[in-house]
């Protein structure tokens, strides 16, 4: 489909798998599919536009939005009532509070005429949060097309990876599908998409590709590198429109801009503050600093397993090693009241610095901190490398038989502190030195 590859871009493999889950409108799809990925890799955006494009009927719901069972089952049904209805029949709103109900209502509103023998798709966005409902919310889901007896087919989208949603008394599984980070290529050819239509194509190309130069290493987030490509394209074409470089001159359009994107690399995410703010911050000479909301690493969008392996990194650099048994284990026996007393005489080691520390340490802590037993995947391996080539983690050492890879945090405790509180996590407790 032409059209659809011109709209999807650098997705071409997700788009071919799920339109042959989809297969043909009167087909019965796969029950459920999960797809997962990290933040901006496109998981909403292609199922939409799939969707869209095939003019396949479908609900999209956020379960950010419905916070609660009623307020999600009744979105569903409703939305799928306004649907079914011709334009002039009127429909009154449905009331739902219990998964009973909903199946009885969904396969009374399934009968309409324009929903015979076709798929009905219902796609659950930041499905993560049904993990804190009802517990046979999920479970429910993932076999409504066996407890409806109806062609429908439940879309689950998250940034979680599924270990963390099944259920410990088992479940119905879904299909999996990952979205994998946009590569650096990926991004120059979505970015350079979108090129202003006053300028050439290559010459906004040439800018993206300074831009990714210089925020690639710290952010991936393609929509924050938008929001970027966005905020600082004029100042770049800046001399293109005083007449003082032509659209070739590359090295004088860099001078141009370098100062104003060592300015934004003070903070990664510059959806911290305003686009008019950003524009007096150039004007003025402004230390980004000291506009109120602006912090250079107080938000950080992480994976799930990411956040906590950063924090098992922080408690690996600052701890010793031998309190590991105090703060990890269930039965470590007693503390002596001496050695309790001696770690007050010693420097702290927050003014030491932090200490490198082995993979199978790390690892050792993460599996004792995460609220379930987590498998040493290639996922948990690959997240570790992704924080090393995000400086948030720096590898020491050689990956060899004598010496083993070691690794050292880069990060403060504020930052650590702004990661634990997005999972709950409370990081002093496990501190050897409190500040």
């Amino acid at each position: 489909m032409p059209h659809l590859e011109n709209v999807v871009l650098c997705r071409e493999s997700q788009v071919s798998t799920l339109q042959s889950l989809f297969g043909e409108r009167h087909h019965f799809s796969f029950p459920s599919i999960f797809i997962y990925g990290h933040t901006a890799s496109g998981k909403t955006y292609v199922t939409q536009t799939l969707l869209k494009t095939l003019e396949l009927p479908h609900v999209f719901v956020n379960c950010v939005e419905c916070f609660t069972v009623r307020l999600l089952l009744e979105q569903i049904l409703n939305k799928l009532n306004h649907f079914s209805s011709s334009k002039d029949e009127f429909s009154s709103e449905i009331t739902c509070e219990t998964l009973n109900d909903f199946v009885r209502l969904f396969k009374q509103i399934t009968k309409a005429e324009n929903l015979k023998d076709q798929t009905v798709y219902i796609v659950l966005d930041k499905a993560e949060y049904l993990r804190d409902m009802e517990a046979n919310l999920l479970p429910g889901f993932l076999r409504l097309q066996e407890l409806t007896d109806r062609n429908v087919t439940v879309i689950f989208l998250s940034e979680i990876v599924w270990e963390k949603f099944r259920p410990n008394t088992g479940c119905f599984e879904p299909f999996v599908l990952y979205f994998p980070d946009y590569s650096i290529g990926n991004l120059q050819k979505i970015l350079s998409h979108d090129h202003p239509p006053d300028y050439s194509a290559d010459f906004y190309a040439a800018y993206i590709n300074i831009l990714l130069g210089v925020f690639y290493t710290v952010c991936r987030d393609l929509k924050e590198l938008r929001h970027l490509a966005i905020l600082n394209f004029p100042k770049y074409c800046e001399p293109v429109v005083k007449g003082e470089a032509n659209e070739r001159d590359t090295r004088k359009l860099w001078r141009n801009i370098e100062p104003h994107l060592k300015k934004a690399m003070q903070t990664v995410y510059l959806r911290e503050i305003s686009s008019s703010q950003w524009e007096k911050l150039q004007k003025d000479d402004t230390d980004p600093g000291q506009l109120k909301g602006l912090s250079a690493h107080t938000h950080v969008e992480l994976p799930y397993y990411s956040k906590f392996i950063l924090i098992a990194a922080y408690l690996a650099s600052y701890n010793p090693a031998r309190t590991d048994k105090r703060f990890f284990l269930k039965h470590h026996g007693k503390i002596k009241k001496t050695n309790f007393l001696k770690k007050h005489e010693k420097t702290s080691n927050h003014l030491l610095g932090p200490k490198p520390f082995p993979l199978d340490r790390l690892l050792a802590i993460l599996y004792s901190i995460v609220d379930s037993r987590v498998a040493p995947t290639a996922n948990i391996f690959s997240q570790i490398t992704s924080l090393v080539t995000l400086q948030l983690l720096t590898q020491v050492g050689h990956d060899d038989q004598l010496d083993g890879p070691k690794y050292r945090c880069t990060v403060s405790l504020d930052f650590i502190r702004a990661i634990a509180r997005t999972v709950n996590f409370d990081i002093i407790k496990y501190l050897y030195d409190f500040l």
